[in-house]
């Protein structure tokens, strides 16, 4: 029996020191699994299970085989002895699996050249420096023969071990002799053991570096520059030199296919980054090939090469994406589109339905894994603000014991939304940038939307996100629609949900429950009514806010199915946002509200804007709300800063904008302090202090930074905390348990709330119903449609807001828009009436097309205070 039969894995001779003796006698081993794996020992009378001589062994094909091979070596199993027709050297093992060929890691077969003398042949080149490859090509091109090359590409290439020792910056670390390479090994070892106590110290002092700038609220990017041991730009510029060769481009390809299967058994069974963290080098020099969105990559390579780089550990994963965020937008734009086409690529040549999901696609989900670094790259590339927090204040509970509390089970997301491992590594938020180097909308994969069922993927991520995969781990590849898709399907179960815990609850405590959230309302005083019902709510059990909401007018016949709510919630608003209540404040110029900082109102009075708020999302309903996007970003949890005085104060932005781009002398020509003035709810003027006697700091060019941060953080944030903490815990007692700050962008929770203001009115012809006679054919629907086509675009908002009570769309477009029309009797001079609560127009039936534009144009013009029921 060979000498390393008997050798145990887990209990290797301390004779064998040197890493190169034990990786040659693993290799050994596992070639010998492999061969009794494939071909047996020969002895027709053998016992061994793991041998395929035994009687009853079920033949294994050879990637099997490779695998299980390496399963026998680590679990310590029986080796059978050698049998004289038996493979004596596993030759037939290097033969049949490329895997366990060449080296440990699978090089390329060299083939002998006689064009070449043996001298250049280059086969003592164990890895590749920019020069060494201009030395190769030079010869090549003088001899007009490309084939050594080719083949040293091929055999670095293709081994694990000689790319990652390629292109390094420091030449030292590359012995080239034998002697030499001997002595480095030693000096590997240690620097091994070097490397990874610095790459320790460095994540312990990252992590203290970040908790100092989250007190100080800094928002500079924190990442220093990354520091890895390969030469990137000499990376490029071989690449740039040689893949404008054909037959040289092809042999990269070919070597990245035999790579790939070694590097992803060494990923899986071997802890090769903790031992060597230049192992990411591989990751990093392949991804520099700018042909690796080409099909022939596409089909052959990057499938198995995104799952090696999906199962690199979290640190490594992290680096990576640090590295990658200080590349050009250009190198960032281009990895973005390989792993894109690579998903577009595999979901159109694939059929999915039920039984065969997207989600179980191998390449499409390491695509999206591989995406997602990418990703992050691009956030933390981008103008970052990772200070500025909202601080979060405590859900509120129920002051009884819940159903599950009496059962001895939790809610499964009681804690809120997870933290996705990437970014809590990286330490950044998608949140915490305000202007990424690539816009977020040209990640969204709509291929991968077409074909995903969100009813399985919701499953996968709510129940069974160890085993299964959820593209919702993954939301910056999934549009609004398919994402607000998502939590539809999350509000309804936790309707359903809320429901059968309230009716076992009636049985275990004997009293009856509603299972369902009812309010009962006079519209005369449905601030009044809404207000204590909710309030009270709110104080004994706010989940009773997750039920599906059912609305009743007292004195009023009808089942809410949806248009009663709506109502409700246009009624509510549209009270609450009148000027007179003073609640907020109104600009012409913008169209948008304010919170008033003076406002007399109480805090329960904005309590119940945000459960509205809160209310509408989890039911499915659009608002006409028009607040400015600060609004929904400190609602998700940053603090509005200067910045965001563009868009809810654009006259104030442009003067301190002016200020800090003044080049005179700002203390003389300004004559500014560090005292502000406003007027309050009654006109009078008021003063406050941005800094402690601010009216005795005067602002000059050194301090007009922070005279302007100051400004923009009173404004948005200290002058109105009161009515915004009141605000946002209304929301938040609604939608705190649900998935919705994991999965939107806060511009997407203004779309899920009010609507988009894209309007295709082509989309919502096909999708519009008819009743009471009209259909599709009928004249004066053609004529109606004509009409509304040829509307500007001012006019057509004002139809739709006539016809649903608000002038945008839903997620994902007109289409989305259930609008019927109705006839409503013969010719006449009444003009058209609405029912917004149920996106119903009703159309006399006109005897000109002239006549009908003329009663539409009037009736949507002058809409307010009639004609919408």
């Amino acid at each position: 029996m060979d000498q390393f039969a008997t050798l145990e894995p887990n209990h290797r001779p301390t004779t064998f020191s040197s890493k190169c003796m034990k990786r040659a006698a693993a290799k050994h081993l596992i070639e010998r699994y492999f061969c009794q794996l494939t071909e047996g020992c020969g002895n027709g009378a053998c016992t061994n299970e793991f041998c395929a001589s035994c009687l009853g062994f079920q033949p294994l094909d050879h990637n099997t085989a490779a695998i299980r091979a390496l399963e026998l070596y680590k679990m310590n199993a029986k080796l059978c002895g050698r049998h004289s027709t038996a493979f004596p050297d596993n030759s037939s093992a290097k033969e049949t699996h490329p895997a366990l060929s060449g080296d440990r890691h699978g090089k390329m077969p060299d083939h002998e050249d006689n064009l070449f003398p043996p001298r250049e042949d280059f086969r003592e080149v164990h890895y590749l420096t920019e020069e060494k490859v201009y030395e190769i090509l030079s010869i090549c091109e003088g001899k007009k023969d490309y084939s050594p090359l080719i083949r040293v590409i091929g055999r670095i290439f293709s081994s694990a071990d000689a790319l990652v020792q390629s292109f390094r910056k420091d030449k030292e670390q590359h012995p080239n002799t034998k002697e030499q390479r001997k002595t480095h090994q030693a000096k590997d070892e240690d620097k091994d053991e070097d490397d990874k106590e610095r790459t320790t110290a460095m994540e312990q002092e990252s992590e203290a570096s970040a908790s100092m700038e989250g007190a100080t609220g800094s928002t500079e990017n924190r990442l220093g520059p990354v520091e890895v041991s390969v030469d990137i730009e000499a990376v490029r510029r071989v690449y740039d030199r040689l893949l404008s060769n054909e037959k040289i481009e092809s042999a990269f390809l070919n070597a990245l296919v035999y790579l790939t299967p070694n590097v992803e058994l060494d990923l899986t069974y071997l802890d090769v980054y903790n031992t060597n963290p230049d192992y990411l080098n591989i990751f990093i020099i392949v991804m520099e090939n700018s042909s690796l969105h080409s099909p022939e990559y596409l089909e052959m390579a990057m499938p198995l090469f995104c799952k090696c780089m999906s199962k690199l550990p979290l640190p490594a994963l992290a680096k990576l994406t640090r590295l990658w965020s200080q590349y050009s937008v250009e190198h960032i734009r281009r990895m973005m589109e390989t792993f894109q086409q690579l998903i577009t690529y595999t979901v159109i040549s694939n059929e999915y339905d039920s039984d065969s999901l997207v989600n179980d696609d191998e390449c499409v989900v390491a695509a999206a894994k591989c995406l997602k670094l990418v990703f992050y790259a691009n956030v933390l590339g981008g103008d970052l603000d990772t200070g500025h927090n909202e601080e979060e204040e405590p859900a509120s509970e129920s002051s009884e014991l819940t159903l599950q509390e009496l059962l001895g089970e939790e809610r499964s997301n009681k804690k809120g939304p997870r933290v996705d491992p990437l970014e809590k590594e990286l330490g950044v938020r998608t949140l915490d940038c305000r202007r990424p180097l690539i816009p977020f909308e040209e990640f969204v994969n709509e291929p991968l939307n077409d074909v995903l069922e969100m009813d399985k993927d919701f499953t996968f991520f709510k129940v069974d996100s160890e085993s299964k995969f959820s593209f919702q781990s993954c939301p910056f590849v999934l549009n609004a629609c398919t994402k607000s898709l998502g939590l539809y399907y999350d509000n309804r179960i936790s309707m359903y949900s809320e429901r059968r815990i309230t009716a076992l609850y009636s049985l275990v405590q004997g009293q009856q429950l509603n299972p369902y959230l009812r309010l009962k309302v006079r519209r005369d005083h449905i601030i009044d009514d809404a207000l204590v019902r909710l309030e009270m709510i709110s104080m004994e059990n706010p989940a009773d806010l997750r039920k599906q909401l059912f609305v009743e007018f007292e004195g009023e016949q009808g089942v809410d199915e949806g248009g009663v709510s709506k109502e409700f919630f246009q009624l509510v608003l549209e009270e609450m946002f009148n000027p007179d209540i003073g609640m907020f404040t109104y600009d012409e110029s913008t169209k948008l509200f304010w919170y008033n900082p003076s406002s007399l109102e109480n805090e329960a009075q904005f309590t119940l804007i945000g459960i509205v708020l809160g209310l509408a999302i989890y039911n499915n309903c659009i608002l006409d709300v028009h607040f400015p996007m600060v609004v929904y970003r400190k609602l998700m949890g940053k603090k509005g800063t200067y910045l965001d005085l563009a868009d809810s104060h654009p006259v104030l932005y442009q003067s301190l904008k002016e200020l800090l781009d003044y080049e005179g002398d700002v203390e003389e020509d300004m004559m500014i302090t560090f005292q502000i003035s406003q007027t309050d709810l009654f006109g009078e003027p008021i003063t406050y202090d941005l800094k402690e006697n601010g009216d005795k700091i005067p602002v000059n060019a050194d301090n007009r930074k922070e005279f302007v941060s100051l400004y923009g953080d009173y404004i948005l944030n200290k002058s109105v905390e009161r009515q915004f903490k009141a605000f946002r815990r209304g929301f938040q007692m609604v939608t705190n348990e649900s998935p919705l700050k994991c999965l939107f962008r806060p511009e997407e929770v203004e779309l899920l709330i009010c609507g988009s203001r894209n309007l295709d009115f082509q989309a919502l012809e096909e999708t519009t119903e008819y009743d009471g006679g009209y259909s599709k054919d009928c004249r004066i629907i053609k004529d109606f449609w004509e009409t509304v086509h040829s509307f500007g675009e001012e006019d057509k908002r004002l139809f739709l807001q006539f016809t649903t009570g608000t002038d945008r769309a839903p997620v994902g477009g007109l289409g989305k828009l259930k609008m019927i029309i109705a006839k409503n009797g013969p010719d006449t001079d009444r003009l058209p009436t609405s029912h917004t609560c149920f996106n119903a127009l009703l159309l006399p039936e006109y005897d000109s097309k002239e006549k009908l534009k003329e009663r539409l144009l009037k009736a949507i013009t002058y809409a307010k205070g009639f004609g919408m029921l």
